[in-house]
C-alpha cells in the first residue's frame, strides 16, 4: 500500500511539474544579471575523466578546456531532459563555432538505448556514456535528480548550476556572457 502512496506522490509531482512556469524550478549559482559573469569563488571544474561517446570513441574531457561548456547530465526516460535537448540542440548550432561545447552526460541508459535515442532527437552535440561513472557525477553533484546542469566557463570554472528544469533564457543568458 505504501508504494502505491508513494508511485501516486510521484506522479502528482511529476503533473505538477509540467504545467508550473520553467522559472520556477531553476537553482542556480551563477552571478545575478549585472554582476560578473561568473562569481570569483567559482568551484574549478573536474575534467580528469574519459568517458566513451556514443560511438564508443574515448573522449577526455580535458580536450574541453578553453571552451564554455554546457555539461548537462540527463537520461533518456527524463521528462524535463527532453524539454532541455532541443535547446541544447540550438545552442550548439548557434554558439558552438563562437567556442561553445554542449556535453550530454547520460546518467544511467546503456549504448544501446542511448545511440539511436541521441538519432531519433538529432543531438548535434557530444553525448557521452555516464553509466558506472558514478566518480564523475559526484564531482559534479551530488545528483539529487535529473537533469542537472553546469555552465563551465573557459577557464574551467564552475559558473552555474541548475537541478531541474531551468528556462532556455537563464541558459542563454549565462552561455552569452561567457563567450
Amino acid at each position: 500500500m505504501r508504494w502505491v502512496i508513494a508511485a501516486g506522490g510521484c506522479l502528482a509531482l511529476a503533473l505538477l511539474t509540467l504545467n508550473a512556469d520553467p522559472d520556477l524550478f531553476t537553482h542556480a549559482t551563477a552571478a545575478a544579471p549585472g554582476t560578473a559573469a561568473c562569481p570569483a569563488d567559482a568551484k574549478k571544474a573536474n575534467f580528469n575523466f574519459t568517458l566513451k561517446d556514443v560511438d564508443n570513441k574515448p573522449v577526455a574531457l580535458t580536450s574541453l578546456k578553453g571552451k564554455v561548456v554546457l555539461l548537462d547530465f540527463w537520461a533518456t526516460w527524463c521528462g524535463p531532459c527532453k524539454i532541455e535537448i532541443p535547446w541544447f540542440i540550438e545552442f550548439q548550432k548557434k554558439y558552438g563555432p563562437g567556442g561553445l561545447q554542449v556535453v550530454g552526460v547520460s546518467v544511467d541508459d546503456p549504448l544501446a538505448k542511448l545511440k539511436p535515442y541521441v538519432a531519433q532527437m538529432k543531438m548535434n552535440y557530444l553525448v557521452l556514456q555516464g553509466l558506472d561513472h558514478d566518480d564523475m557525477q559526484d564531482a559534479f553533484g551530488p545528483l539529487m535528480g535529473i537533469p542537472v546542469t553546469a555552465v563551465i566557463s573557459r577557464e574551467g570554472k564552475i559558473c552555474a548550476k541548475h537541478v531541474g528544469l531551468t528556462s532556455k533564457d537563464a541558459f542563454e543568458s549565462e552561455i552569452k556572457a561567457l563567450l
